[in-house]
């Protein structure tokens, strides 16, 4: 039996605005792990990170097709650590686009809209969550099928937020929204900038570095 996704125990983070999800969040301790073995500091931090990070996937899923041992090498000042884009190409699935752009509370719903043919891309119905964009590629989604947008057909719709989802709606820079015409531009894949990384986590850099270690090794 799986575990409840949003346990209160376990404070796992999930991509969502769910009230206790945010909760967990807020009031997370990340534990010293100097006593632990490196590697139980990198399961530690695979798990932590991949908890909200596609953790409907599974490992063989993601290490074949989401994850690029080859990271970009930068030799710059006050620079996160390059491993904190381990998970950029996850940014490129459709639910997490759709997720990114606000229109779904969570990215569970934001399966559901692709896989109940609300979203398309390029003007054509996909409902594959895990297809990968392209640079340039614009996501569209069925305004009536957004939770945030009430109204009747014909009627313009008013844009209604979740409970305590206000300062978790932000749009990261590798996509362009179009609130008028519910349309994302899908840019490019997120960067590493100076004192932040442009990929929303709630995982501090450390937990990032650790875990791209341990999907590394042997490659």
């Amino acid at each position: 039996m799986r575990k409840p996704i949003y346990s209160l125990t376990r404070k796992l983070p999930r991509m969502s605005w769910n009230k206790y999800n945010l909760y967990n969040i807020a009031t997370k301790v990340y534990r010293d792990m100097n006593n632990k073995t490196l590697f139980q500091q990198k399961w530690i931090a695979k798990r932590e990170t991949r908890a909200y990070h596609g953790d409907e996937l599974t490992e063989r899923q993601f290490k074949n097709k989401f994850f690029n041992p080859k990271l970009p090498t930068v030799n710059a000042q006050n620079h996160p650590p390059v491993p904190v884009l381990n998970y950029a190409e996850l940014e490129r699935r459709l639910d997490f686009v759709v997720f990114r752009s606000n229109f779904c509370p969570s990215i569970y719903a934001a399966r559901q809209l692709c896989t109940h043919g609300k979203v398309k891309v390029n003007g054509k119905k996909l409902a594959f969550p895990s297809h990968k964009l392209k640079d340039g590629d614009v996501v569209s989604v069925d305004p009536h099928a957004i939770e945030m947008l009430k109204g009747e057909k014909g009627t313009e719709l008013k844009f209604t937020p979740r409970p305590f989802s206000q300062p978790f709606m932000f749009v990261p820079e590798y996509l362009e929204v179009n609130y008028k015409t519910c349309e994302t531009v899908f840019l490019r894949s997120p960067v590493s900038r100076p004192n932040r990384s442009e990929i929303p986590s709630p995982c501090p850099p450390e937990l990032h570095s650790l875990a791209y270690e341990f999907y590394a090794r042997g490659r």
